[in-house]
């Protein structure tokens, strides 16, 4: 059991009193976070379809939304052609987020998974990757290419009392 402290009104002189909270789960960062364990983060990324990727093209930060799927302790998506696909073929640093909020129970997370991204180019891994029924939501344009995030660091931070991670 992690012990944090909340502010539970204020005193005399104008400053916030503080008491003992006793808090089950995970430890709670500078910020008052819960900081989540790898496998809740993965379960988390698997649960929602939308998440964002980051990475530099042309010196500018590119970040663009992408449905995905978790494979193992990868990501993965489609895409076509472009800045997207070109990242992955340089194997360059890339980054993916992402997140759920209750706005009517003020409760939710983050996942940021850091990585190398690659092109996934053998016929029976694309094939594989078919059978986890990810399917683009634009459909105007073709996105026939996989590409693969092979993280280098997964962290995941919820709002404490959010009832979305596994202990």
């Amino acid at each position: 059991m992690i012990a944090a402290e909340s502010l539970s009104g204020i005193c005399a002189g104008g400053r916030p009193q503080r008491r003992r909270l006793t808090m089950p789960g995970h430890p709670i960062d500078h910020a008052g976070l819960e900081i989540l364990p790898f496998e809740a983060c993965l379960r988390l990324l698997a649960s929602v379809p939308l998440g964002r990727v980051s990475f530099c093209a042309d010196g500018e930060v590119v970040v663009l939304p992408v449905n995905h799927a978790v494979d193992a302790q990868d990501v993965v998506f489609r895409t076509a052609r472009g800045s997207k696909l070109a990242a992955a073929g340089e194997q360059g640093l890339i980054a993916f987020e992402a997140d759920d909020y209750d706005r009517q129970t003020r409760s939710g997370w983050s996942v940021l998974l850091t990585g190398r991204a690659a092109v996934v180019d053998e016929e029976a891994e694309i094939h594989r990757l078919g059978r986890l029924g990810l399917h683009p939501w634009a459909i105007a344009v073709e996105r026939p290419f996989w590409v693969r995030i092979r993280p280098s660091s997964v962290t995941g931070r919820q709002i404490p009392g959010t009832r979305c991670s596994s202990s």
